[in-house]
């Protein structure tokens, strides 16, 4: 069973991550997560809660979506944040 501090830094990684995918479909000029979502045949409320952080990615997802934005799993994680989440 996973201890509190191990789920603590899970969630922070998990919004970190959320908040770079954001920032990402913000720079693609996508204003809602709902268009970007439709666009690329992606469910909306999953879309969602990954943005906020709400729900633990798969790999096979993050890839999905890094091929989006045409990122490596590499340069996405070279350029996480290390602070935690914020309002954008």
């Amino acid at each position: 069973m996973a201890s509190v501090k191990e789920e603590e830094a899970l969630k922070d990684l998990q919004e970190r991550v959320g908040l770079k995918l954001m920032e990402l479909r913000k720079k693609k000029g996508y204003t809602s997560h709902e268009d970007f979502a439709f666009d690329h045949d992606i469910p909306r409320v999953q879309y969602w809660r990954i943005e906020k952080g709400k729900t633990n990615l798969t790999l096979k997802s993050l890839i999905r979506l890094l091929s989006i934005h045409k990122m490596t799993v590499e340069e996405f994680f070279a350029g996480l944040r290390k602070e935690s989440r914020k309002s954008p």
